[in-house]
């Protein structure tokens, strides 16, 4: 599992506050679910090797949300996935920035469905 751990130290102290935090080693990186539901990830980009977040941010602020710096498509599985966004360092480096996007994915939550359990 490739993700950094210096990375993962800034999400996990903007979540103090977010409700009931669990770490899951998945996809490759650390994910952070909060109240139950996928909220924001870590990880490594395999091609390029640079440390990046995965945000869920929904399909209403999407498009809009793509257009802010370092933000691109989620496409993990090698398909878009619609209400996720890979945010890169440039968009992430300073603290303001990283605020953003957690309060983002924090706010989120709060109308995400839970993920099915099989």
């Amino acid at each position: 599992m490739a993700f950094s751990e210096y990375l993962a130290d800034r999400v996990r102290q903007r979540l103090n506050r977010a409700g009931k935090v669990e770490e899951k080693k998945m996809m490759g990186g650390l994910v952070f679910m909060v109240n139950e539901k996928m909220c924001i990830g870590v990880d490594t980009d395999r091609k390029t090797g640079v440390d990046r977040i995965m945000v869920r941010v929904g399909k209403e602020a999407y498009d809009d949300l793509l257009e802010k710096k370092g933000c691109r498509e989620m496409d993990f599985t090698g398909r878009t996935m619609k209400g996720y966004v890979f945010v890169y360092p440039e968009g992430i480096d300073e603290d303001k920035d990283l605020d953003f996007w957690v309060e983002k994915a924090v706010w989120f939550n709060q109308f995400a469905k839970k993920s099915k359990k099989k």
